[in-house]
Protein backbone atom coordinates (compact mmCIF):
# COMPACT_ATOMS: atom_id res chain seq x y z
CA UNK A 1 0.00 0.00 0.00
CA UNK A 2 2.88 2.37 0.73
CA UNK A 3 3.91 2.37 -2.93
CA UNK A 4 0.53 3.41 -4.34
CA UNK A 5 1.60 7.02 -4.88
CA UNK A 6 4.99 6.21 -6.41
CA UNK A 7 5.62 6.90 -10.07
CA UNK A 8 6.95 4.21 -12.42
CA UNK A 9 9.59 4.69 -15.11
CA UNK A 10 8.97 3.09 -18.53
CA UNK A 11 11.43 0.36 -17.49
CA UNK A 12 9.51 -0.74 -14.40
CA UNK A 13 8.29 -4.01 -15.95
CA UNK A 14 11.85 -4.78 -17.10
CA UNK A 15 13.14 -4.41 -13.54
CA UNK A 16 10.39 -6.63 -12.15
CA UNK A 17 11.11 -9.32 -14.77
CA UNK A 18 14.80 -9.21 -13.77
CA UNK A 19 13.72 -9.71 -10.13
CA UNK A 20 15.23 -6.40 -9.03
CA UNK A 21 14.67 -5.27 -5.47
CA UNK A 22 12.54 -2.12 -5.78
CA UNK A 23 12.61 0.82 -3.35
CA UNK A 24 11.03 4.32 -3.18
CA UNK A 25 13.43 7.03 -4.39
CA UNK A 26 12.49 10.67 -5.00
CA UNK A 27 8.84 9.72 -5.47
CA UNK A 28 9.64 6.86 -7.89
CA UNK A 29 9.69 3.06 -7.55
CA UNK A 30 13.29 2.31 -8.49
CA UNK A 31 15.61 -0.74 -8.58
CA UNK A 32 18.18 -0.71 -5.76
CA UNK A 33 19.88 -3.95 -6.89
CA UNK A 34 19.65 -6.98 -9.17
CA UNK A 35 22.59 -9.39 -8.57
CA UNK A 36 23.85 -7.50 -5.51
CA UNK A 37 25.41 -4.10 -4.94
CA UNK A 38 29.04 -5.31 -4.88
CA UNK A 39 28.62 -7.35 -8.08
CA UNK A 40 27.01 -4.41 -9.85
CA UNK A 41 29.77 -2.14 -8.57
CA UNK A 42 32.34 -4.49 -10.11
CA UNK A 43 30.44 -4.66 -13.41
CA UNK A 44 30.75 -0.86 -13.62
CA UNK A 45 34.35 -0.51 -12.45
CA UNK A 46 35.70 -3.44 -14.53
CA UNK A 47 33.22 -3.96 -17.37
CA UNK A 48 29.99 -2.20 -18.29
CA UNK A 49 26.61 -1.64 -16.64
CA UNK A 50 23.39 0.17 -17.48
CA UNK A 51 21.21 2.21 -15.12
CA UNK A 52 17.59 3.34 -15.38
CA UNK A 53 17.69 7.14 -14.94
CA UNK A 54 14.33 7.88 -16.58
CA UNK A 55 13.13 9.57 -13.38
CA UNK A 56 15.36 12.62 -13.97
CA UNK A 57 13.85 15.87 -15.23
CA UNK A 58 14.55 17.47 -18.61
CA UNK A 59 13.75 20.97 -19.86
CA UNK A 60 14.14 22.79 -23.18
CA UNK A 61 14.79 26.54 -23.32
CA UNK A 62 14.84 28.55 -26.54
CA UNK A 63 16.45 31.98 -26.67
CA UNK A 64 19.70 33.89 -26.31
CA UNK A 65 21.66 32.74 -23.23
CA UNK A 66 21.66 36.17 -21.57
CA UNK A 67 18.49 37.79 -22.96
CA UNK A 68 16.41 34.72 -22.08
CA UNK A 69 17.52 34.93 -18.45
CA UNK A 70 18.94 31.39 -18.54
CA UNK A 71 22.51 32.51 -17.87
CA UNK A 72 21.26 34.30 -14.74
CA UNK A 73 19.75 31.06 -13.40
CA UNK A 74 23.01 29.10 -13.37
CA UNK A 75 26.23 29.67 -11.41
CA UNK A 76 28.34 28.73 -14.41
CA UNK A 77 28.68 30.94 -17.48
CA UNK A 78 26.79 29.32 -20.32
CA UNK A 79 26.84 32.09 -22.93
CA UNK A 80 30.30 31.01 -24.13
CA UNK A 81 29.51 27.29 -24.38
CA UNK A 82 30.25 25.79 -27.81
CA UNK A 83 27.32 23.98 -29.44
CA UNK A 84 27.56 20.27 -28.62
CA UNK A 85 29.02 20.72 -25.13
CA UNK A 86 27.61 20.33 -21.60
CA UNK A 87 28.35 22.27 -18.42
CA UNK A 88 27.60 21.42 -14.78
CA UNK A 89 26.45 24.10 -12.36
CA UNK A 90 24.01 25.03 -9.59
CA UNK A 91 20.74 26.93 -9.47
CA UNK A 92 20.45 29.10 -6.35
CA UNK A 93 17.83 30.98 -4.38
CA UNK A 94 18.33 34.62 -3.34
CA UNK A 95 20.12 33.49 -0.15
CA UNK A 96 22.67 31.51 -2.17
CA UNK A 97 21.16 28.16 -1.16
CA UNK A 98 21.29 25.38 -3.74
CA UNK A 99 17.85 24.78 -5.27
CA UNK A 100 19.35 22.10 -7.51
CA UNK A 101 22.48 21.03 -9.34
CA UNK A 102 22.03 20.57 -13.06
CA UNK A 103 23.72 20.09 -16.42
CA UNK A 104 23.14 22.51 -19.32
CA UNK A 105 23.56 21.26 -22.92
CA UNK A 106 23.85 23.68 -25.83
CA UNK A 107 21.98 22.08 -28.74
CA UNK A 108 22.09 25.15 -31.01
CA UNK A 109 22.94 28.85 -30.73
CA UNK A 110 19.59 29.50 -29.07
CA UNK A 111 18.46 26.03 -27.97
CA UNK A 112 19.28 24.61 -24.54
CA UNK A 113 18.60 21.23 -22.96
CA UNK A 114 18.77 21.11 -19.16
CA UNK A 115 18.85 17.99 -16.96
CA UNK A 116 17.67 18.34 -13.35
CA UNK A 117 17.09 16.03 -10.39
CA UNK A 118 13.96 13.89 -10.12
CA UNK A 119 12.79 15.09 -6.71
CA UNK A 120 13.13 18.77 -7.64
CA UNK A 121 11.75 18.73 -11.20
CA UNK A 122 8.43 20.48 -10.44
CA UNK A 123 10.08 23.07 -8.18
CA UNK A 124 12.79 23.71 -10.78
CA UNK A 125 10.26 24.13 -13.60
CA UNK A 126 8.37 26.75 -11.56
CA UNK A 127 11.64 28.58 -10.82
CA UNK A 128 12.63 28.60 -14.50
CA UNK A 129 9.24 29.90 -15.58
CA UNK A 130 9.31 32.62 -12.90
CA UNK A 131 12.75 33.95 -13.80
CA UNK A 132 13.09 33.40 -17.55
CA UNK A 133 12.42 36.41 -19.77
CA UNK A 134 9.06 36.63 -21.60
CA UNK A 135 11.16 36.34 -24.76
CA UNK A 136 12.28 32.83 -23.81
CA UNK A 137 10.38 29.65 -24.61
CA UNK A 138 10.32 26.97 -21.90
CA UNK A 139 9.21 23.33 -22.20
CA UNK A 140 9.23 20.67 -19.49
CA UNK A 141 9.78 17.45 -21.47
CA UNK A 142 10.47 15.19 -18.45
CA UNK A 143 7.42 12.99 -19.01
CA UNK A 144 8.36 12.48 -22.68
CA UNK A 145 12.05 11.73 -22.15
CA UNK A 146 13.60 8.41 -21.15
CA UNK A 147 17.20 8.16 -19.98
CA UNK A 148 19.58 5.20 -19.70
CA UNK A 149 23.17 5.53 -18.46
CA UNK A 150 25.78 3.08 -19.72
CA UNK A 151 28.94 3.23 -17.61
CA UNK A 152 32.24 1.37 -17.38
CA UNK A 153 35.56 0.93 -19.21
CA UNK A 154 33.90 -1.26 -21.86
CA UNK A 155 31.05 1.17 -22.54
CA UNK A 156 32.68 2.66 -25.64
CA UNK A 157 33.19 -0.79 -27.18
CA UNK A 158 29.51 -1.59 -26.63
CA UNK A 159 28.32 1.79 -27.92
CA UNK A 160 30.41 1.62 -31.12
CA UNK A 161 28.01 -1.01 -32.43
CA UNK A 162 24.95 0.72 -31.03
CA UNK A 163 25.76 4.29 -32.11
CA UNK A 164 28.49 4.40 -34.81
CA UNK A 165 30.76 7.43 -34.40
CA UNK A 166 30.35 7.55 -30.63
CA UNK A 167 34.12 7.26 -30.17
CA UNK A 168 34.47 10.86 -31.41
CA UNK A 169 32.64 12.25 -28.36
CA UNK A 170 34.91 14.01 -25.88
CA UNK A 171 34.26 14.26 -22.15
CA UNK A 172 31.29 16.55 -21.38
CA UNK A 173 30.21 16.76 -25.01
CA UNK A 174 27.22 15.25 -26.79
CA UNK A 175 25.79 14.49 -30.21
CA UNK A 176 22.66 13.29 -31.98
CA UNK A 177 22.79 9.65 -33.10
CA UNK A 178 20.45 7.33 -35.01
CA UNK A 179 19.77 4.28 -32.84
CA UNK A 180 16.98 1.71 -33.28
CA UNK A 181 15.40 4.01 -35.84
CA UNK A 182 15.27 6.94 -33.41
CA UNK A 183 17.23 10.22 -33.36
CA UNK A 184 18.59 10.32 -29.80
CA UNK A 185 20.86 12.60 -27.80
CA UNK A 186 23.90 10.84 -26.30
CA UNK A 187 26.31 12.65 -23.98
CA UNK A 188 29.66 11.51 -22.66
CA UNK A 189 28.74 12.15 -19.05
CA UNK A 190 27.83 10.09 -16.00
CA UNK A 191 27.86 9.74 -12.24
CA UNK A 192 30.28 6.87 -11.60
CA UNK A 193 33.80 8.10 -12.31
CA UNK A 194 34.08 5.71 -15.26
CA UNK A 195 33.99 6.15 -19.02
CA UNK A 196 30.34 6.29 -19.93
CA UNK A 197 27.44 7.75 -21.85
CA UNK A 198 23.95 9.00 -21.04
CA UNK A 199 21.31 8.20 -23.66
CA UNK A 200 18.14 10.33 -23.95
CA UNK A 201 15.36 8.72 -25.96
CA UNK A 202 11.56 9.01 -26.27
CA UNK A 203 9.86 7.74 -23.09
CA UNK A 204 7.91 5.16 -25.09
CA UNK A 205 11.12 3.69 -26.59
CA UNK A 206 13.12 3.31 -23.36
CA UNK A 207 12.27 -0.39 -22.93
CA UNK A 208 13.42 -1.11 -26.51
CA UNK A 209 16.76 0.56 -25.80
CA UNK A 210 17.16 -1.26 -22.47
CA UNK A 211 16.53 -4.68 -24.03
CA UNK A 212 18.77 -3.93 -27.02
CA UNK A 213 21.70 -3.00 -24.75
CA UNK A 214 21.22 -6.12 -22.62
CA UNK A 215 21.48 -8.31 -25.72
CA UNK A 216 25.23 -7.67 -25.47
CA UNK A 217 26.39 -10.30 -22.96
CA UNK A 218 28.95 -7.86 -21.52
CA UNK A 219 26.23 -5.44 -20.38
CA UNK A 220 24.70 -5.94 -16.92
CA UNK A 221 21.90 -4.00 -15.19
CA UNK A 222 22.84 -2.04 -12.06
CA UNK A 223 20.69 -0.30 -9.46
CA UNK A 224 20.73 2.71 -7.19
CA UNK A 225 22.77 0.90 -4.52
CA UNK A 226 25.82 0.42 -6.72
CA UNK A 227 25.37 3.88 -8.24
CA UNK A 228 25.54 5.47 -4.78
CA UNK A 229 28.78 3.67 -3.87
CA UNK A 230 30.30 4.54 -7.25
CA UNK A 231 29.45 8.25 -7.00
CA UNK A 232 30.62 8.46 -3.39
CA UNK A 233 34.02 6.95 -4.22
CA UNK A 234 34.63 9.78 -6.70
CA UNK A 235 33.25 12.46 -4.36
CA UNK A 236 30.19 13.47 -6.36
CA UNK A 237 27.43 15.31 -4.50
CA UNK A 238 23.87 14.02 -4.11
CA UNK A 239 20.99 16.48 -3.88
CA UNK A 240 19.29 16.22 -0.50
CA UNK A 241 22.55 15.07 1.10
CA UNK A 242 25.53 17.34 0.34
CA UNK A 243 23.29 19.83 -1.46
CA UNK A 244 20.12 21.58 -0.29
CA UNK A 245 18.49 25.01 -0.13
CA UNK A 246 20.07 25.82 3.22
CA UNK A 247 23.65 25.29 1.98
CA UNK A 248 25.60 27.33 -0.56
CA UNK A 249 28.01 26.00 -3.20
CA UNK A 250 30.88 27.42 -1.10
CA UNK A 251 29.82 25.37 1.92
CA UNK A 252 29.21 22.32 -0.29
CA UNK A 253 32.75 22.55 -1.74
CA UNK A 254 31.48 23.35 -5.23
CA UNK A 255 33.18 26.74 -5.55
CA UNK A 256 34.86 25.69 -8.81
CA UNK A 257 31.42 25.55 -10.42
CA UNK A 258 30.67 29.19 -9.55
CA UNK A 259 31.71 31.95 -11.96
CA UNK A 260 31.89 35.23 -10.02
CA UNK A 261 32.63 37.15 -13.24
CA UNK A 262 28.96 36.96 -14.31
CA UNK A 263 25.60 37.75 -12.71
CA UNK A 264 23.38 35.02 -11.29
CA UNK A 265 20.64 34.73 -8.69
CA UNK A 266 22.23 34.38 -5.25
CA UNK A 267 25.58 35.91 -6.23
CA UNK A 268 25.45 38.74 -3.66
CA UNK A 269 24.82 36.25 -0.86
CA UNK A 270 27.84 34.20 -1.95
CA UNK A 271 30.07 37.29 -2.10
CA UNK A 272 29.01 38.24 1.42
CA UNK A 273 29.68 34.71 2.67
CA UNK A 274 33.05 34.66 0.89
CA UNK A 275 34.07 37.90 2.60
CA UNK A 276 32.91 36.85 6.07
CA UNK A 277 34.30 33.32 5.78
CA UNK A 278 32.67 29.90 6.08
CA UNK A 279 31.46 28.42 9.34
CA UNK A 280 31.24 24.91 7.88
CA UNK A 281 32.01 23.02 4.71
CA UNK A 282 31.81 19.57 3.13
CA UNK A 283 34.79 17.27 3.68
CA UNK A 284 35.69 13.74 2.73
CA UNK A 285 36.78 11.35 5.46
CA UNK A 286 38.10 7.81 5.55
CA UNK A 287 37.46 5.33 8.37
CA UNK A 288 40.44 3.54 9.87
CA UNK A 289 38.74 0.19 9.29
CA UNK A 290 35.83 -1.40 7.39
CA UNK A 291 33.11 0.21 9.50
CA UNK A 292 31.00 2.48 7.33
CA UNK A 293 29.48 5.85 8.22
CA UNK A 294 25.80 6.45 7.58
CA UNK A 295 23.97 9.65 6.63
CA UNK A 296 22.83 11.73 9.64
CA UNK A 297 25.37 10.21 12.03
CA UNK A 298 27.34 12.78 14.00
CA UNK A 299 30.95 13.81 13.42
CA UNK A 300 33.10 14.39 16.51
CA UNK A 301 36.40 16.07 17.34
CA UNK A 302 39.00 14.15 19.36
CA UNK A 303 37.69 15.74 22.57
CA UNK A 304 34.24 14.28 21.90
CA UNK A 305 32.53 17.52 20.93
CA UNK A 306 30.12 17.43 17.97
CA UNK A 307 31.65 19.19 14.94
CA UNK A 308 29.32 18.17 12.13
CA UNK A 309 27.14 15.57 10.45
CA UNK A 310 27.60 12.77 7.91
CA UNK A 311 25.76 13.45 4.64
CA UNK A 312 26.75 10.27 2.75
CA UNK A 313 28.60 7.14 3.80
CA UNK A 314 29.42 3.65 2.54
CA UNK A 315 31.93 0.84 2.51
CA UNK A 316 34.42 1.45 -0.30
CA UNK A 317 35.33 -1.72 -2.23
CA UNK A 318 38.31 0.17 -3.72
CA UNK A 319 39.80 1.19 -0.36
CA UNK A 320 38.37 -1.73 1.70
CA UNK A 321 37.42 0.91 4.28
CA UNK A 322 34.45 3.01 5.23
CA UNK A 323 34.26 6.40 3.49
CA UNK A 324 32.01 9.39 3.85
CA UNK A 325 31.16 12.99 3.07
CA UNK A 326 29.90 15.41 5.68
CA UNK A 327 29.65 18.98 6.90
CA UNK A 328 32.13 20.00 9.61
CA UNK A 329 33.08 23.25 11.29
CA UNK A 330 35.72 24.85 9.07
CA UNK A 331 38.46 24.52 11.68
CA UNK A 332 38.27 20.74 11.34
CA UNK A 333 38.28 20.59 7.52
CA UNK A 334 42.03 20.25 6.99
CA UNK A 335 43.12 16.96 5.45
CA UNK A 336 44.84 14.73 7.98
CA UNK A 337 42.67 15.88 10.90
CA UNK A 338 41.60 12.99 13.17
CA UNK A 339 37.84 12.83 13.75
CA UNK A 340 35.19 10.29 14.74
CA UNK A 341 31.81 9.33 13.27
CA UNK A 342 28.84 7.56 14.81
CA UNK A 343 26.75 8.25 17.91
CA UNK A 344 27.55 9.53 21.41
CA UNK A 345 28.07 6.02 22.80
CA UNK A 346 29.66 4.49 19.69
CA UNK A 347 32.36 6.54 17.99
CA UNK A 348 34.48 5.22 15.12
CA UNK A 349 37.88 6.75 14.24
CA UNK A 350 38.45 8.39 10.85
CA UNK A 351 40.70 10.90 9.16
CA UNK A 352 39.75 13.90 7.01
CA UNK A 353 40.84 13.10 3.44
CA UNK A 354 40.32 14.16 -0.14
CA UNK A 355 36.68 13.75 -1.13
CA UNK A 356 37.93 11.91 -4.23
CA UNK A 357 38.56 8.46 -2.75
CA UNK A 358 38.94 6.53 -6.01
CA UNK A 359 41.24 7.84 -8.74
CA UNK A 360 41.80 4.78 -10.91
CA UNK A 361 38.74 5.11 -13.13
CA UNK A 362 38.40 5.08 -16.92
CA UNK A 363 36.50 8.41 -16.95
CA UNK A 364 38.63 10.28 -19.49
CA UNK A 365 40.01 7.38 -21.53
Amino acid sequence: MENKNLKFTPLHDEHVSLKAKMVPFGGWDMPVQYDGILKEYEYTRRGVAIFDICHMGEFLVFGDAVESGLDNLVTQKIADMPVGTCRYGCMLNDRGGIMDDLIVFRKAEQEWFIVVNASTTAKDAAHFQKHLSPKAQFKDISSQTGKIDIQGPLSRDVMKNFAPGIEKLEFYSFGMFKCLGEEVLISRTGYTGELGYEIYMPWSKAADFWKALLKDARVKPAGLGARDVLRLEVGYSLYGHELNEEKTPLESSLTRFVNFDKDFIGKNALITQKNIGLNEQVIGFTALDRRSPRAEQKLFAQDGSVIGVVTSGSFSPALIKGIGLGFVKTGYAKQGTSIFFGEDKSKNPAIVSSRIFYKGGSLKQ
